[in-house]
């Protein structure tokens, strides 16, 4: 009997030693610690371990101070659906929950629904349950759902909404341009050839001034002296017929950056097609709609110069439309241009987000194309993109000759670029120049007019392809020259006669100009003479009255053979003073050295801003839509622009 007592007692005794260490364990701050860490880590999805007591006091008060106050209104409601160790043990001090780390408490108070406040614990009446009991009912269900669930679906949420959120703000400094070296002089006598194909394309000029309008220097290898030049239209006399689409003017006057040397100036014009004789287009618009596309600057400019273009094709033109980010899709079949509000609208309801597969885009977008070819109309793929491709075939090499291939079947491809920071332009213009189309940038809704409404039928529609010029020069009368600009389009000079070589192509009514630097035999020397070279005889005579001779070969659109004109740059073109030469070919001159100077100054010598400024005023001429102007504007902003665009931390 004894024995039994004494069992019993002992057995209470174990039973209230152990009760007490179960209430000392559920109110003590480390057995919180102890549990913290794995509803720390499904709550933040990132965190392994908790902090310490000491610590996430600190951790929680300093965000109190420095997190907006809907933050501390989740975190309070989440806490409240715990038991209230504070009421069931009053006289033991209740440690602070862990903090979360700061990228989960952004995440709740940007995303979590907002909660009530939790009331302020109070002491239990005498008699009454203890509020930890009171409690646990209805906040069962809480437990079950916070932090993990609650919050893991609040992550899913955010994560959601900042794929389909724009950036703040812009990448800077991973912008590609193809780095050409610069054109240096040459020996007429040693190399009296020299051979490029033409440009048209205006994309550089645009992002030269998108950085200027940033009080920003483009960087020297975005800087494409020759498309700034053709940027501007000029008033060279036309061609009599689409048969006969080209010819040339050409003039000599002093080179206004270096005494004792001469300018050539080559200029050409194509034949205007009249908008009723023009051939029915078959055009697929290849959007990008991924994740860098979302700024303002991007997809929502592009979506609205594509609409404008829309508005100048005729009802009986056809439009499909492709997108693509993470994957490519038809967003529109071909459609006729009579169902104008159609395609509008599926426009309209483009929205960036995911990665960029352009490689599957181009693809399905050539397909498209293939599949309403029209024989007799044009068939055109226009990609808008940043050129930022990181999803599919990236290789720019493996791009260049699938777009090789399909513009031998007769489709070609035209490049809207926008978006700075991370612009492909290496890219854009690669695409371009292989597939018999134009490089443009899009800075502003303007430029989009100007390229897509006003030059629609240059953009869009060739009176010749594959145009190549090549200049002889005369030794007599040259010993040296420098082609400015064209460093990306020069050619051999047995491609000149090789219909197989691929050159730039000429829209309806376009101009386009070249200009060399010349020293005259009796000129300022740039490169020294060899000392067991040849030597130019000696001559008392006249000299011969040609500088150069100029030949342009070209195929017209549907034509596989090229056609040859020519054209003597002789003494009769020539004009004494700089102020005599033609207004265009002075206005082009001073475009010409603002790009040398951006460039590094590297042959303009001490000419300046200043320099460009006058002649360009002197040269303004015909002004209808302001470009020109503009460009004065653009010298200015030059002169203060700061280097280098600082890095956003």
């Amino acid at each position: 009997m004894k024995r039994t007592r004494y069992l019993l007692a002992a057995s209470l005794a174990c039973i209230v030693a152990g009760s007490g260490a179960y209430l000392h364990l559920i109110q003590s701050p480390q057995s919180q610690d102890v549990a913290a860490p794995v509803e720390q880590k499904m709550a933040s999805n990132d965190v392994a371990q908790a902090p310490s007591t000491v610590q996430a006091k600190k951790e929680s008060e300093s965000q109190k101070e420095s997190l907006p106050q809907p933050q501390t209104q989740v975190q309070t409601d989440t806490q409240a659906g715990k038991p209230s160790q504070q009421t069931a043990a009053p006289s033991v001090a209740a440690a602070p929950p862990p903090a979360k780390p700061r990228v989960e408490s952004l995440i709740a108070s940007r995303d979590a629904p907002k909660a009530p406040p939790a009331t302020a614990s109070r002491a239990p009446m005498p008699g009454a349950p203890s509020e930890k009991y009171a409690l646990r009912g209805r906040n069962d269900h809480m437990q079950s759902r916070a932090p993990s669930a609650l919050l893991l679906s609040q992550v899913e949420v955010f994560r959601d909404q900042r794929e389909r959120v724009p950036a703040a703000s812009e990448p800077v400094g991973r912008d590609k341009f193809a780095n050409a070296p610069e054109n240096a002089f040459k020996v007429a006598r040693d190399a009296p050839v020299s051979t490029f194909s033409i440009d048209v394309d205006t994309a550089s000029y645009a992002f030269v001034r998108a950085q200027l309008n940033r009080n920003v220097l483009p960087p020297a290898a975005s800087v494409r002296t020759e498309e700034l030049i053709n940027y501007f239209p000029y008033a060279y006399e036309a061609p009599a017929s689409a048969s006969e689409p080209f010819r040339a003017d050409v003039a000599v006057f002093p080179n206004p950056w270096a005494e004792g040397r001469k300018l050539i100036r080559i200029g050409v014009k194509g034949y205007a097609l009249q908008q009723t004789s023009r051939p029915r287009a078959n055009l697929v618009f290849l959007i990008d709609t991924s994740g860098s596309m979302a700024p303002q600057n991007r997809l929502p400019l592009v979506k609205q110069s594509l609409a404008m273009l829309v508005t100048q094709l005729k009802p009986e033109d056809r439009i499909a439309i492709v997108t693509y980010a993470g994957n490519a899709g038809t967003a529109l079949e071909p459609t006729s241009v009579s169902e104008k509000a159609k395609i509008l609208g599926t426009i309209d309801r483009l929205e960036a987000g995911g990665s960029t597969a352009g490689a599957e885009g181009i693809r399905q977008a050539y397909a498209l194309a293939e599949q309403n070819f029209d024989a007799s109309g044009v068939n055109r793929v226009i990609l808008a993109t940043d050129g930022d491709f990181n999803v599919g075939i990236t290789n720019k090499d493996e791009l260049q000759g699938f777009v090789e291939r399909q513009r031998e079947k007769g489709i070609f491809l035209s490049v809207l670029g926008v978006g700075a920071g991370n612009y492909n332009d290496a890219l854009a213009q690669t695409l371009a120049q292989n597939g018999n189309g134009v490089a443009a940038y899009i800075d502003t809704i303007n430029e989009a007019r100007k390229v897509l409404v006003e030059e629609a039928s240059s953009t869009l529609f060739p009176i010749g392809k594959d145009v190549k010029i090549q200049v002889e020069f005369n030794p007599a009368t040259v010993a040296e020259y420098r082609l400015i600009g064209y460093e990306t389009r020069l050619l051999n000079r047995d491609d000149f006669s090789n219909d197989k070589v691929d050159a730039g192509d000429v829209g309806s009514g376009q101009t386009v100009t070249a200009l060399y630097d010349i020293v005259p035999v009796d000129g300022p020397r740039v490169v020294d003479d060899l000392r067991y070279g040849a030597q130019a005889p000696a001559s008392d005579s006249p000299s011969p009255a040609e500088y150069a001779f100029v030949k342009i070969r070209y195929k017209l659109p549907r034509s596989d053979q090229s056609v040859l004109v020519s054209t003597p740059v002789d003494r009769a073109s020539e004009h004494g003073r700089f102020e005599d030469a033609p207004l265009d070919a002075r206005f082009a001159t001073s475009v010409a050295a603002f790009g040398e100077i951006l460039r590094g100054g590297k042959h303009t010598g001490r000419f300046g801003y200043d320099d460009v400024l006058r002649i360009a005023s002197a040269a303004r001429g015909d002004d209808p839509y302001g470009y020109r102007s503009e460009f004065l504007q653009l010298v200015r902003a030059a002169k203060t622009a700061s280097a280098m665009q600082p890095l956003r931390p």
